[in-house]
Parts: structure tokens; sequence; C-alpha cells
């Protein structure tokens, strides 16, 4: 009975940390020394616009907003990065300003919001509030990440 007990136990153990690494995961914000490696610019500064691809090994790489994160994504580092070495993508959730998976928010496009280097993508959590953000800061589109494209990124116009 002890020996079950103990197994019972350890079993939860395991069980627990691994269903608690993987859906509470949530990725580090910037140190004050970070950079976007896509222009440079210290991020910390921005922390309302945040972005972040985080690295199997745990390393992250973190962007003034969705933007640049966008223009590392679609242009990978040859020999660097790729994406099979992404754990996973974040991005700053505009009302929450808190980290959200990039594949549960909208991207909101075309809007008077401008982030620490301009026009930006506006990520927004849930159809409804994307549309209502879309409609009050006169948006002209919103997508999702898989439909995001390249040619879609806005110039840097600050």
């Amino acid at each position: 009975m002890k020996l079950l007990f103990r197994n019972l136990l350890l079993v939860g153990f395991f069980v627990f940390f691994f269903v608690s690494t993987v859906v509470a995961f949530e990725p580090e914000m910037p140190g004050p020394r970070d950079r976007c490696p896509v222009c440079g610019m210290f991020v910390a500064k921005y922390p309302e616009w945040v972005a972040t691809i985080v690295l199997n090994d745990g390393h992250q790489l973190f962007f003034d907003g969705a933007k640049d994160m966008f223009r590392y994504y679609f242009s990978l580092p040859e020999g660097k990065v790729t994406r099979d070495d992404i754990r996973g993508i974040f991005v700053t959730e505009y009302y929450s300003a808190r980290y959200a998976p990039a594949d549960e928010v909208f991207f909101v496009l075309g809007t008077e919001v401008y982030g620490p280097m301009g026009a930006e993508l506006i990520p927004v959590r849930g159809r409804r509030h994307a549309e209502t953000f879309m409609k009050d800061y006169s948006g002209n589109r919103m997508v999702l990440f898989d439909e995001v494209t390249a040619d879609m990124l806005p110039l840097d116009d600050r």
C-alpha cells in the first residue's frame, strides 16, 4: 500500500510539473541592455510594445513591437535561427499590456496608434475587441498570425 501511494504521489508530481511548465509558461521581460535585433533599439523602454521569440534553448530575442518581430521571423538569419529552433512567439496584447501567444491574437493594421518605431501591427485578443479597436482607431484590416505577410508590414515612419 505504501509503495502504491508513493508511486501515485510520484506520478502526480511529474504530471503537475509537466502541465504547469507547459501551460503556465510565460516569457521574461527584457532587461535594460536587451536590444531589438532588427533596429537596435533598447526594448525595455517600451514594455507595452515588446514582442519576443523564445528559442528551444530558453534564449529570448526581444523586439520593440510586432512589426520588427515579423521582419525577423520572415527573414531568419541564415545559419543562426531556424523555425524549428523556435519554442514560442509572444506579443504584448494592447488592452492587457501582458504577453499573449502570437497565435492567440488578431493583428490590427493601419491604425492611428503608433509604436516606438511608427506604424505598428497592434495585437488584440478576441475578434470583438479587435473589431472595436479597428473601428475606434481607424484600422483598415485585422489578421491572424498565419495570415500576416511581409508586404503587410508598415514602413518605419517615425
